[in-house]
């Protein structure tokens, strides 16, 4: 199953609370970040659209999977990867729940260096969102929008100022595709062909590749 790596920013930025909670005068304060971390059945920024039924199904997997076990963690800005960096982390993801076609997020700000920057960039000031990066297939429809089937979530990643235009971030992210592999890991196409490559006898090779290319023709 080939997939693209997405991206998508939320409504507006000024639906996130950011909320610092202290139990005590002694006690570390726990910063907390609320709002609209995904929309489905709605054609979004990007002229895409979820499912209700895909994203749900998908939302529900991501909290079993990632949330309850405390391991949904999320990057500053969106990485050209179908994996979290944990050294890039700055907020951990501790609920999702649907309400309407929106699906409400809450994430806790981590105490990593990069969860230090993203806590001064909103003690500063800095209007701070979150934004899901997905792998998914397109389906284009008549009218140029294209429907996401076979969504499968990554992560919720930290973004500054969500309103502003990411076409150039985008196109990079975009430009990657994905397959599923038997075992349920994620691998670029490259890097799969080069080890299906690997894997053959050198008087195979010759075969492997104009199966490859005939396949990839046929796509076009």
């Amino acid at each position: 199953m080939s997939l693209r790596l997405l991206v998508e920013t939320p409504a507006s930025e000024e639906q996130f609370e950011y909320i610092e909670e202290q139990k005590n005068l002694k006690g570390q304060s726990v910063m907390k970040i609320r709002g609209p971390y995904m929309a489905c059945e709605e054609v979004n920024k990007n002229k895409r659209i979820y499912t209700e039924s895909d994203m749900e199904r998908e939302v529900n997997r991501y909290v079993q999977e990632m949330v309850i076990p405390k391991r949904a963690l999320g990057e500053l800005n969106h990485p050209a990867s179908a994996e979290v960096d944990l050294e890039r982390a700055c907020h951990m993801v501790t609920s999702l729940r649907k309400d309407g076609n929106i699906i409400i997020g809450e994430s806790i700000v981590l105490s990593t260096p990069v969860g230090q920057i993203v806590r001064s960039l909103i003690n500063d000031g800095v209007k701070v969102g979150m934004s899901s990066r997905a792998l998914g297939q397109l389906e284009e429809q008549s009218d140029g929008i294209n429907r996401v089937n076979e969504m499968r979530l990554i992560a919720v990643d930290c973004v500054a100022d969500p309103s502003c235009p990411k076409a150039f971030v985008n196109g990079i992210l975009e430009s990657k595709q994905f397959v599923l592999s038997t075992d349920g890991k994620l691998e670029e196409v490259y890097e799969s062909f080069e080890k299906s490559i690997r894997g053959l006898p050198k008087h195979d090779v010759a075969t492997f590749l104009k199966e490859q290319i005939m396949s990839f023709l046929s796509k076009l």
